[in-house]
């Protein structure tokens, strides 16, 4: 292939192991055969599946199945443009006649002649300067030229996806780093929740015998029956052990995730909404306004995470 040029940036990790990708990225490649002149464009946003969308010029659709197939195996999730201008440079025209004008033009002279015969003839250069005489057509392409001319397209186009793919994986990158952090403040909250004061038994026996004294003082008969059902209710509202088990197992699992890298985004916007629903959970049972502040900024740290899984392949 001639000489190319192309643009991207970034890289995963080394020795081949599976990254985490966003799927908003660009590549671009300049590339050149013989001749002709092209440039390679791929953007990709986020998008629910893969959908590749082509823009090739006239004469180059031969191109449209391997541009799929070749998004298709580096690429899971996106909505991917394929663009790409060509140029190439004009041949030398070579002249033809055309038989059938030509004919319709003789023809055409004999009459004349046999009416008028005394009219002067027509130079050569008349007959074919007439229009449709003559005509310009460029050089058939040679088969060998165009099997070079789309390897070297093919050979572009790996180029730019890679270009493509590089970004892609850069932004994951970052992604990646953020999402570290949002896991460790909700395992940090997730302690902090556990650890709270309101949930202590010295709380639960304080509450639950502020609850007797206000039975007691309605002045009605102290019924012990209700007195367990309300010890009961308290100490079940209080009880968000296993709210903060599946929390706990939760971030375990996103970080296993991010561990192994590939296209996770679908299983980790899965966890998100399990995560949200853990908070939603602990923010319904809780029996102090701590735990309460607890539960709202897990809720805002897991919205704000899934904001990011979003932006994932």
């Amino acid at each position: 292939m001639g000489d190319t040029s192309s643009q991207g940036s970034g890289a995963g990790r080394s020795g081949g192991a599976a990254v985490l990708s966003s799927m908003t990225g660009f590549g671009r490649v300049d590339a050149g055969e013989g001749g002709a002149r092209w440039t390679w464009e791929l953007r990709s946003v986020n998008g629910k599946g893969l959908d590749v969308r082509l823009r090739l010029p006239t004469g180059l659709e031969v191109l449209e199945s391997h541009c799929r197939d070749t998004v298709a195996g580096l690429l899971s999730r996106g909505n991917v443009t394929v663009g790409l201008s060509f140029q190439r440079a004009q041949g030398e025209a070579v002249p033809q006649i055309n038989e059938a004008a030509l004919n319709a033009f003789l023809a055409a002279l004999e009459t004349v002649h046999r009416r008028v015969p005394d009219a002067a003839p027509v130079a050569l250069e008349g007959i074919l300067a007439h229009r449709g005489i003559i005509e310009w057509k460029e050089p058939e392409e040679d088969p060998a030229e165009r099997e070079r001319l789309l390897s070297a397209l093919k050979a572009s186009l790996a180029e730019a996806l890679q270009a493509l793919v590089d970004m892609r994986r850069s932004e994951g990158a970052a992604i990646e780093t953020v999402l570290r952090g949002q896991l460790a403040e909700i395992a940090r909250l997730t302690q902090a929740a556990e650890a709270a004061p309101s949930r202590s038994p010295q709380a639960i026996r304080a509450r639950l015998a502020a609850q007797v004294e206000a039975l007691l003082g309605t002045g009605a008969p102290l019924d012990a029956e209700r007195l367990h059902q309300e010890a009961v209710l308290l100490a079940t509202k209080a009880d968000i052990r296993e709210e903060l088990d599946r929390l706990q197992a939760h971030v375990e699992a996103a970080l296993s995730l991010l561990d192994g890298g590939g296209a996770v985004g679908r299983r980790l916007d899965f966890l998100a909404q399990e995560f949200n629903r853990e908070a939603n959970t602990l923010c319904s049972k809780s029996n102090g306004t701590e735990l309460t502040a607890i539960g709202l900024e897990l809720k805002t740290v897991i919205d704000q995470m899934r904001e990011q899984i979003q932006n994932l392949e």
